[in-house]
C-alpha cells in the first residue's frame, strides 16, 4: 500500500510536466510568499525545491491576517511548449483581473511578469494547445462547471467567447480542469466531490478539445471516499507521459490520524501514481510507484547569500524583515507586540512529518517559535528576556499555559509534534506539540499543546502548519534553524 507522498506537508493541487528525462511539478500556496513551490525531478519519486515562481510583489498580491487566509495562490497549471515553461493560476485576491499567466526559459530563474486572461473569472485555470498550435484556456466557473476559450497566452487576451466544456459527473464541486491529447482523443480530466472525504478524479473525451465531452462510464477513476486507506481526500489530478510511453498521476491526499473524524494537521501534500490505458480510458494503478519517504530534515545556518526557498511568511515578503548578517545569521526585523493576536513578520517552513522537532536558536532579542495554521490558530513558545512562556491562540481563545522565568537565551528554542497517547474515550488526537528548550542535548518540555486544535478539522481552509520564528517587539537574531522528523516514540 502506497502512503508516502512524493512532496509531504502542505503541498496542494500538484501540477507536473516533463522535458525530456527531467520533471518538473508545482503546487498552490495561498496566503504564502514566495508562491508556487516548484521541484525538479528526475525519477518522479525524488524532489528537490528549485525555487519559487512568484517572487516579487509585481507578481503576487497577498495580504496577513485573517483577511488573507487561504486566500491567494489557487490551483496552478504547468506546462512546456518550444522551449518554454508556462504557468497559469489564480490569485484570489485579484480573482476579477483573470487567470495569471506567467513564462520562463528556466523554472529555476526568474519568470515574468503576470499577463491576466481578464474574460475568465473563477479559479483552477489549465492551458493546452490543440494540434493546430491554437491555445486553449479552461477554467473553473463557480456554479458552471468547467468553461474554455482560445487566448494568447502572453497577453491573457481572450480569442473567443467563453464557452462551457463539461459539468462532471453530478458530484459536488467540479473543478481542476487538465487537457491531454492521446490517440486522437482529447481527455478532460477533473476533480470532483470537494477536497474533503468525498473527492474524486473523472475524467471525460471528445474528438475536439472544444468538445461536446462524454464521461467516463467508470468514473470516478480515483477517490478513497468510504474506505479505510490511511491516504483520504484523493483527487486533484495532473497527468504526465514518461519517456517510454508509460503515464503516471500526480494528486493530492491527506493522512488523517486520531479518533474520530480524525484530523489531518499538515495539509494536503502530493502523491504519485500510475496509469494505464485501457479500452481507450486511463486506469489508476495506486500501487505502481513505491517512493521512500521523502527526506525531509535540514539544518540552515542562514551562510547562503540567500534563503532557501522553503522559507515562506503568510501575507509577507520574507525580504522585507530578514537580513543577512556579516557575522552569520539573518537578523529578523521586529514584528508583532509580544501580546498581540496576529504574526507580523513571521518566518516559517512547512512541517513534513507525522512526529518532528525543530529547533531555533536565537542568540538576542525577543522571539517566538510557533506553530501556525491560519492567525486564528496557532501556538507559539515566546522567549522575552529571560521568561519563557506557551502561548495558545484557538479562534477568539488566548491562552498562557505555562511560564518559566530565569532562563538562558543560549540554549535553542524547541517545539516537536509526537505521538498522542492512546487511551479510553474520545480523546486520542492527531499529535501533541511539546515546546520547550534544548539543555545540553536534552529537549526539556515546558508544556503540551494538543494538536487538533491545530488541524485542518477544527481550522478549517486550505493549507497545514508552518513553523516559524519571528522577533518580537524588537529585532532579534536566528542564527540557526534545524527541522528533523521523529519516530512515532
Amino acid at each position: 500500500m502506497n502512503v508516502n507522498p512524493i512532496l509531504p506537508g502542505f503541498h496542494p493541487d500538484p501540477t507536473i510536466c516533463r522535458v525530456g528525462d527531467d520533471y518538473y511539478l508545482a503546487t498552490s500556496s495561498f496566503e504564502y510568499f514566495p508562491g508556487v513551490p516548484i521541484f525538479h525531478s528526475t525519477n518522479l519519486t525524488d524532489w528537490d525545491q528549485i525555487g519559487n515562481v512568484l517572487t516579487r510583489r509585481t507578481q503576487l498580491n497577498v495580504s496577513a491576517g485573517l483577511a488573507g487566509a487561504n486566500a491567494g495562490i489557487f490551483a496552478p497549471t504547468l506546462r512546456h511548449r518550444d522551449g518554454r515553461f508556462w504557468l497559469v493560476t489564480t490569485n484570489r485576491a485579484d480573482v476579477r483581473k483573470g487567470q495569471l499567466i506567467v513564462h520562463t526559459d528556466d523554472p529555476a530563474g526568474a519568470w515574468s511578469e503576470p499577463a491576466y486572461a481578464g474574460g475568465a473569472i473563477g479559479i483552477d485555470p489549465d492551458l493546452a494547445w490543440d494540434l493546430d498550435g491554437t491555445c486553449y484556456l479552461s477554467w473553473t466557473r463557480p456554479d458552471a462547471g468547467i468553461s474554455q476559450a482560445a487566448v494568447d497566452p502572453e497577453s491573457g487576451k481572450l480569442l473567443t467567447q467563453p464557452r462551457a466544456l463539461w459539468r462532471g459527473t453530478g458530484l459536488a464541486h467540479p473543478e481542476g480542469p487538465h487537457l491531454y491529447h492521446r490517440d486522437g482523443w482529447w481527455y478532460l480530466v477533473i476533480a470532483e466531490g470537494g477536497t474533503e472525504r468525498g473527492h474524486a478524479v473523472t475524467v471525460a473525451r471528445s474528438r475536439a478539445i472544444t468538445g461536446p465531452f462524454a464521461g467516463n462510464p467508470g468514473n470516478p477513476v480515483l477517490t478513497r471516499a468510504g474506505t479505510d486507506h490511511p491516504v483520504q481526500n484523493t483527487g486533484h489530478a495532473d497527468l504526465v507521459e514518461l519517456a517510454d510511453g508509460s503515464w503516471a498521476m500526480v494528486h493530492l491526499g491527506v493522512r488523517p490520524r486520531g479518533v474520530t473524524p480524525q484530523f489531518h494537521v499538515n495539509g494536503r501534500e502530493t502523491f504519485l501514481a500510475g496509469v494505464d490505458w485501457v479500452d481507450g480510458w486511463p486506469t489508476v494503478v495506486e500501487d505502481r510507484f513505491a517512493p521512500a519517504p521523502a527526506a525531509t530534515s535540514f539544518d540552515d545556518d542562514f551562510s547562503a547569500s540567500s534563503l532557501h526557498p522553503r522559507w515562506v511568511s503568510p501575507g509577507t515578503d520574507p525580504a522585507t524583515f530578514a537580513r543577512h548578517r556579516v557575522q552569520g545569521g539573518i537578523t529578523l526585523s521586529a514584528g508583532r507586540a509580544a501580546g498581540a493576536h496576529e504574526p507580523r513578520h513571521l518566518l516559517a517552513v512547512r512541517a513534513r512529518d507525522a512526529h518532528w522537532q525543530a529547533t531555533a536558536v536565537v542568540p538576542d532579542g525577543d522571539a517566538s517559535l510557533t506553530v501556525r495554521v491560519d492567525d486564528a490558530h496557532w501556538a507559539a513558545l515566546e522567549r522575552q528576556g529571560r521568561t519563557l512562556r506557551v502561548r495558545a491562540v484557538i479562534g477568539p481563545l488566548d491562552q498562557t499555559l505555562a511560564v518559566r522565568d530565569e532562563i538562558a537565551a543560549e540554549h535553542p528554542l524547541a517545539v516537536r509534534a509526537v505521538a498522542h497517547p492512546e487511551g479510553p474515550g474520545l480523546s486520542h488526537g492527531p499529535d501533541l506539540l511539546e515546546f520547550g528548550q534544548v539543555r545540553d542535548g536534552v529537549f526539556e518540555v515546558l508544556t503540551a499543546v494538543d494538536g487538533r486544535y491545530l488541524s485542518t478539522e477544527v481550522a478549517g481552509g486550505f493549507t497545514g502548519r508552518v513553523i516559524g520564528v519571528e522577533a518580537l517587539g524588537t529585532d532579534a537574531t536566528l542564527t540557526r534553524f534545524t527541522y528533523l522528523p521523529a519516530a512515532a516514540s
